[in-house]
């Protein structure tokens, strides 16, 4: 019996069955052979939420949970965020590997060309009521990107590459559209002679003149957030995309899924925490509350990281950069006190509550003098290279179908039709 197999025994028969492992998975599928009768259909797997289910093999974002490390293609985190910009970790991302200089040269270039939006665009956006949300407007829009490109059904190597680029540097243009509309201003194009960050401060608030430390702090975040393995957006871009819908349509739908409070919201949860705490003072009595089960402690803890975040470490240096700029926010001061508090409580420890991404970045943001309704979609801007790396890999993993989980029927058994007289 091979060392690298799984023995299990159906003792409803007795039967044994030898199941093959693989990457420290054994295949779903394996479980139908056992079958209590002839008229089984077999076992199957019953896991809600996919929490301990590997759904694809990816070779985007290697994310190690308990050891608090996370790598794009290969690379730690804390490297590309401390020498990277955004435009290469997204070549990155997308290509396996980090581009040469006359690559990144062109990558550059293709993606300045590309984040001009078609004009038809802008009369969509000024159609939505000012106080539409961002987001919401962002789904749309980007759904709507998708009309313009008839081609992207045609799914060619170049043509997936070029829907990339396009929903890369488009998002930034339409996100920051968004702002202009909610905010009563002129939509802006974007200048070629910028970077990717200062363009989108650019187009947001109209100012040319980007201070360094912010632009750098902005393409942190940005990286931060390029890709995080299979998450729940990500899972809704691999799973719409399975059934052959194009980028656009993909994306549109993985932007629906980070809408989500319990997905792209929660740094605006941290700010409403931190404005109802006040004061550092106030700190270990909101502490208590929260043990209390009486609050809830946003920005710490996550689904997959059982210890600290790295890109909260990363984030909380950011910070400190960017408020040299702008000035401290008092809040930065009640944030670092409930951090230590939470870091030295066992409550907390014990059950592996770390700072995650969201705890500082929502600080940042504000600092940048971005409203709390936009924070998700700076997130969405960030997380496009990860989702177009994960759409164009689903698509050339043969071993994908069409997305379609099965369910465990708890409905009545059959039964027959009434009319309403003899109900």
């Amino acid at each position: 019996m091979a060392s690298d197999t799984l023995t299990v025994t159906d003792n409803r028969t007795g039967n044994s069955f030898e199941l093959e492992i693989n990457d420290g998975t054994v295949r779903a599928m394996d479980f139908r052979q056992m079958k209590a009768s002839d008229d089984d259909f077999g076992l199957m797997t019953y896991d809600p939420a996919y929490t301990n289910t590997a759904a694809c093999r990816s070779g985007v974002t290697y994310l190690d949970g308990e050891g608090g490390v996370l790598r794009y293609g290969g690379y730690p985190i804390e490297q590309l965020a401390e020498h990277s910009t955004f435009p290469e970790v997204a070549y990155l991302l997308y290509h396996g590997e980090l581009p040469s200089a006359s690559a990144l040269e062109s990558w550059n270039a293709e993606l300045k060309s590309a984040a001009i939006v078609d004009p038809s665009i802008k009369a969509i956006i000024s159609s939505f009521n000012r106080d539409a949300h961002p987001m919401g407007m962002l789904q749309a829009v980007v759904a709507a990107l998708g009309t313009l490109h008839p081609e992207s059904k045609e799914f060619t190597p170049e043509g997936e590459l070029r829907d990339s680029i396009a929903l890369i540097a488009k998002t930034a243009t339409v996100g920051a559209w968004a702002y202009r509309h909610n905010t009563g201003q002129e939509l802006l194009d974007p200048d070629p002679d910028l970077s990717y960050a200062a363009n989108l401060l650019y187009m947001m608030f109209g100012d040319k003149d980007v201070d360094p430390r912010l632009e750098k702090a902005l393409d942190v975040l940005l990286i931060l957030h390029a890709d995080h393995e299979q998450n729940c957006s990500t899972t809704a871009m691999r799973g719409v995309g399975s059934s052959d819908a194009d980028a656009f349509a993909s994306a549109s739908s993985a932007i629906g899924a980070l809408y989500g409070p319990l997905h792209g919201g929660a740094n605006e949860a941290v700010l409403g925490v931190l404005n109802r705490i006040g004061t550092k003072d106030k700190v270990e009595g909101f502490v208590e509350k929260v043990k209390n089960r009486e609050e809830l402690l946003m920005g710490f803890g996550h689904r997959v990281y059982k210890n600290y975040d790295p890109r909260a470490t990363i984030i909380k240096a950011a910070a400190d950069d960017v408020f040299e700029v702008t000035g401290v926010n008092p809040l930065l001061e009640v944030a670092k006190a409930l951090e230590a508090t939470a870091l030295e409580d066992d409550f907390f420890v014990s059950r592996k509550l770390y700072p995650n991404v969201d705890f500082y970045s929502g600080l940042i943001y504000e600092a940048l003098g971005i409203p709390t309704e936009m924070f998700t979609v700076m997130f969405a801007v960030g997380r496009m290279p990860g989702w177009a790396a994960q759409w164009r890999e689903m698509r050339n993993d043969k071993e994908q179908k069409i997305a379609r989980p099965r369910q465990v029927y708890v409905g009545p058994d059959e039964r027959d039709y009434a009319g309403v007289d003899a109900r």
